[in-house]
């Protein structure tokens, strides 16, 4: 098993905005699926920020924020996105009820795409949900805010906010 990560290349990470809004929604679909084929992942695929928000905007993909309550205060959420908390409260607890409330919103057959601050609980929720029978759950990759840089800093290389998409601050 090749246990490399595969480059940003192999990933089709966009370039730009401008990038992703030539494309089709099922150009952009299939190479959600190709990531995840590439990432080893047990959901339907992994989308980057500006592909989950054009296709929620076009009504072909339902965004759901796995942050907890606390991050979207303090933090900000995209406007429109759906929110189930994939972990609650300070210490971070697991929401045992997350696929029963997955479950109220979509249907099994719908596309979700779930994000995080990072990309990384996203993804562990959206395993989960793929599991549960979820079919088209998608992780958006980079989440809200991108991995931390050097200096610990988040949304300089990636992110919901890096890639500059609609954002609330309450």
């Amino acid at each position: 098993m090749d246990t490399r990560y595969p480059s940003q290349e192999e990933m089709k990470r966009p370039v730009s905005i401008r990038e992703v809004l030539n494309l089709s929604q099922q150009a952009l679909f299939e190479q959600a699926y190709l990531r995840a084929r590439l990432l080893e992942s047990s959901y339907a695929g992994s989308l980057y920020p500006p592909e989950a928000w054009l296709l929620a905007e076009e009504g072909s993909l339902l965004l759901v924020d796995v942050r907890s309550r606390e991050e979207l205060q303090a933090i900000g959420r995209v406007p429109g996105a759906m929110h189930i908390a994939w972990q609650t409260g300070v210490n971070m607890i697991h929401n045992s009820h997350f696929i029963q409330e997955l479950d109220t919103l979509a249907g099994r057959e719908t596309a979700i795409g779930l994000i995080c601050s990072s990309g990384y609980r996203s993804a562990a929720a959206a395993a989960t949900a793929s599991e549960a029978g979820f079919s088209r759950v998608f992780n958006v990759l980079e989440g809200v805010e991108g991995c931390r840089d050097a200096q610990y800093q988040q949304s300089k290389h990636g992110g919901w906010r890096f890639w500059q998409l609609p954002w609330l601050q309450d």
